[in-house]
Formats: C-alpha cells, sequence, structure tokens
C-alpha cells in the first residue's frame, strides 16, 4: 500500500509532499522494521520509541509517525496522538478484518477466559473455524499461539485478525480487558456481540476508582456503534444479577439480552444443583426450557455458561447443540482445575486472584466440602494493594486453614505484602509462608482423607516473577510433585 494512501485516512496530519513510498508492513518495535517499514512511535511507560526513529531509518523505514518533530532523511508524519493514529492505520493496512468475522467482545472482572473458551467451542462444534484471543493464548484454526497481554496492541491485534481471516476463520471470541478498552487497543474492532460477566474489585493501581473502572468497561458497550443494520445485528449480553448492567444498557445503541441466576433474565437459571462432580439447572430462555447437567462447578460456572449460551444462540447455533458442547467440556486449564496424583483429598487450582473471584471459589468448594478446607492465597506485587487484606479476611472467613504465601511479588518485598494481608486478619488463625513451594508443600502434607485444598491465583500461569526473575512455577506440577512425594 502507497504511504499516501494510508495516510489520507489521518486528519489533521503534517503532508507529506512528493515522496511516496510502497509501505510493506507497519511496526511500533524498532526490532521488527524491515525494509518498506512504516514505523510508529509510542510513548510508552519506561520507552518512548521516538527515540528509536533513527534507528528504525537505518533499519529500512520509509517513514516514521510521531508526535514531535524528529531529523530524519524519511518523511514524518505528526499527529496528536500516535496510539489512535496506530490502530486507525492498522485496521486500514489490514484490510478492515473484523469486518469479516462474527466477533465477540468479552468483558469483565471474572470469568472472562472460561466464558470465551466456552462460547469458542461451542462455535468450533458447528463446524466453524474460530480464532480466540486471551490470558492464555491465541487460537486460530486449531493453532495456538503465545501472548503476552489480555488485549494485544491494536497493531498486533489487527495482524492477528488478518491471519485469522487468510485462514478461512468464520467466528473469533476475545477477551476485552479495560486497560485495552482505556489505551484504545480495540478501536476498528468491529464487534456484532459483546459480553459482561461481572464488575468486582481489580485493577485500582490502574484505574484508581471503581467509578473509572466501570467506566472502562462500558467502553466496550458503548463502541457497538449506534445504526441499525439488517444483515448484521449487534447484541450486548449482560449480567442482570451485576448492577453495573444498568449502566452499561444505557450505554449502547445494541439490542440489550440478559442473562442472571438471582433476578428476571432473558436467560435464567433454575433450581441449581452441585456436586463434586458438576452442576445442573433448568435453562428458561426465548429458546424454551432445557435443561443442563455440565461437567464444571459452581455458581460462577452457570454464570459463565448462560453468557456462554446467549451468545451462541444470539449468533445461530440451535439451542440443542448449545447443551451438547456444554456438558462435554471438563474445565479450563487453571480456572477450577483438579489436581489428582490418587491422594484421598481433593486439590483444585484456581485463578481467582480478586476478592470477588476468591470468595466465589471458596464458597463452591463449600459446597461439597466435607472436612478441612485448606487455602494457599497470595497477592501479586505492584497491583493494587487495597485488595490485600480483603482476600486475607475472605481466606479466613470461609476456609479452615488458611496459608498466606508469595503471588507474583514482582518488584515488592514479599514478606512485606503478606504484612499488608495479615493487616487484615488480626486475632485470625492463619499460617504465613513466604515460599509458594513450601505453603503448597505444608497443605498437602497436612491433609486427610476428604479435606479440600483450594490453591488460589495463579491458575495456568507457568512462571513465578520475583525481581527482574522469571522463575518456572507451576501450581500444578508443585501440587503433584508434593502429593507424590508424600505418598511415597
Amino acid at each position: 500500500m502507497k504511504l499516501h494512501t494510508l495516510l489520507q485516512y489521518l486528519f489533521p496530519f503534517l503532508p507529506v509532499e512528493g515522496v511516496n513510498p510502497e509501505i510493506y508492513s507497519i511496526e511500533n518495535d524498532n526490532r521488527n522494521v524491515k525494509q518498506g517499514s512504516l514505523f510508529i512511535c509510542i510513548k510508552g511507560y519506561t520507552v518512548d520509541g521516538h527515540d528509536f526513529a533513527k534507528s528504525a531509518e537505518t533499519k529500512g523505514a520509509v517513514a516514521v509517525l510521531a508526535e514531535r518533530e524528529l531529523s530524519l532523511d524519511i518523511p514524518v508524519i505528526l499527529v496528536k496522538d500516535t496510539k489512535r493514529a496506530m490502530a486507525l492505520l492498522a485496521n486500514i493496512f489490514y484490510g478492515q478484518p473484523t469486518q469479516k468475522l462474527h466477533l465477540v467482545g468479552v468483558t469483565g472482572t471474572n470469568g472472562k477466559t472460561t466464558t470465551s473458551h466456552l462460547i469458542e467451542k461451542i462455535f468450533a462444534d458447528e463446524n466453524n473455524k474460530t480464532g480466540l484471543i486471551g490470558t492464555m493464548y491465541v487460537k486460530m484454526a486449531g493453532k495456538t499461539y503465545e501472548t503476552k497481554n489480555t488485549t494485544p496492541e491494536s497493531l498486533t491485534l489487527q495482524k492477528m485478525f488478518k491471519q485469522m481471516v487468510d485462514y478461512g476463520v468464520s467466528r473469533a471470541v476475545m477477551e476485552v480487558s479495560s486497560h485495552a478498552l482505556v489505551e484504545g487497543r480495540v478501536h476498528g474492532c468491529d464487534y456484532d456481540i459483546a459480553v459482561f460477566t461481572n464488575l468486582t474489585q481489580d485493577h485500582l493501581d490502574y484505574h484508581k476508582t471503581m467509578d473509572e473502572y466501570r467506566r472502562a468497561k462500558g467502553l466496550l458497550f458503548a463502541q457497538l456503534g449506534n445504526a441499525f443494520y439488517d444483515n448484521k445485528t449487534k447484541y450486548a449480553v449482560l449480567n442482570a444479577d451485576d448492577p453495573a448492567s444498568k449502566e452499561y444498557s444505557y450505554s449502547t445503541a445494541a439490542r440489550v439480552l440478559s442473562y442472571g441466576i438471582d433476578n428476571e433474565a432473558d436467560f435464567r437459571a433454575l433450581h441449581i444443583k452441585m456436586t463434586a462432580n458438576g452442576t445442573s439447572f433448568d435453562l428458561v430462555s426465548p429458546f424454551g426450557e432445557h435443561q443442563v447437567q455440565m461437567k464444571l462447578i459452581g455458581k460462577f460456572s452457570v454464570y459463565n455458561a448462560l453468557a456462554s449460551i446467549a451468545t451462541a444462540a444470539l449468533s445461530g447455533v440451535q439451542m440443542k447443540n448449545i447443551i451438547v458442547s456444554l456438558e462435554e467440556v471438563e474445565g479450563v486449564s487453571g480456572r477450577f482445575e483438579a489436581v489428582d496424583a490418587g491422594q484421598d483429598y481433593a486439590v483444585i487450582v484456581d485463578y481467582s486472584h480478586t476478592p470477588d473471584s476468591l470468595e466465589n471459589a471458596l464458597m463452591t468448594v463449600r459446597e461439597f466440602a466435607k472436612k478441612r478446607i485448606f487455602v494457599v492465597v497470595g497477592c501479586g506485587g505492584d497491583r493494587d494493594r487495597t485488595k490485600r487484606p480483603q482476600m486475607a479476611k475472605i481466606a479466613c472467613h470461609l476456609a479452615t486453614d488458611s496459608v498466606f504465601t508469595s503471588d507474583n511479588p514482582r518488584s515488592e518485598d514479599p514478606n512485606a505484602i503478606l504484612r499488608e494481608m495479615e493487616a487484615g486478619v488480626k486475632g485470625e488463625k492463619y499460617k504465613s509462608i513466604v515460599d509458594r513451594k513450601s505453603a503448597i508443600q505444608y497443605v498437602v502434607n497436612e491433609a486427610q482423607k476428604g479435606d479440600v485444598i483450594l490453591i488460589a491465583g495463579k491458575g495456568h500461569e507457568t512462571y513465578q516473577q520475583i525481581g527482574q526473575e522469571i522463575l518456572d512455577f507451576d501450581d500444578r506440577i508443585v501440587a503433584k510433585e508434593a502429593i507424590e512425594e508424600r505418598l511415597k
């Protein structure tokens, strides 16, 4: 694509006279620049892309998009906001790929990963080539790739969608983080359905207040568009049991469908029954009444299932096929995942790293636990500090035996994090073991027949970050090794 062809979509910008090179790639990382690249200077939290413009020119960039004057021998296009411009240019350069996909965006504090996986499975079971973008990985037509962020930068995102289209993907599902919405990473994404799971405290280190956090999530629904089309109906699928849904329903012009348990909803679960082996409920919806028997456990799993059912039904999947797909699901990696090495007590690993998700996980355990409940829990460093005492309180209140330990302390002193957790439970019974491996070994050695151990916080993660070090660490592997050692 010619430079001038791309630039016609930008206004205002400093015109480039005469020079009109062919643009073969758009890059925001100078390490990826090659001959014929347009390099976009992004000012980040720690690195400023403007400082690498000369390097990009040396590597073959034929033009640079910047927010300030630069002394280069190639065209420098000045804009007020390079991040905003990048989203627009990426969308155009890659041929507006999301207009060629049936795209579902899932946002919320908890449940995004499970809900998006359930939706993707239902779509795939209909013989669709599917795409999935989320916390754990990117998936395209059955192949998986690593990802760094829950929601990638706009340039990476549009490139992924173009690859999906090239692979023949027809339906895609993605997790949409509040950070991504605020930073405009999903500008240009043409969503057909936007799904809201729930809103509870998290990321206040970034958003500062719950009002700002709630507003950030609402951007997904506001950005669904204001027009009505005969051939492309857009839907907002909202949790009727979460107060934020009322605000989001006002924020969107799309058709609103609700799901829930406690309040009236378009897709509602009644007569829920839970055991250690699964969950059943009666589904009442505009598509009739159906019995659902899942292998997934817990009330939160019912919410995730309802959101998935509503989304799939609105996407044209027959209800009987949706239910068959859901009933086949064994689980999602690191989400209430059982670790079984032949022991006579239960060990569950879960990604519950917020007060609400920890409470949900422990309440679910209490539904089937017959004896003691052990919980191993920590709080991440360089993240929202206000939730630390809250999570400690929840652990002590809902478990019989609480062990506080490290999560990903990052640049913080792990002992200082533990002290902030302990401040919320003065006078309560708990144990603090700073080394996470030792904490897991402790509860495994303490547990007796019929007890339940919940290892919370890291779920699917296969690393632990201590200072600048990234260490191999998987709760599931550590727990399994501890069990096997004890069984010897």
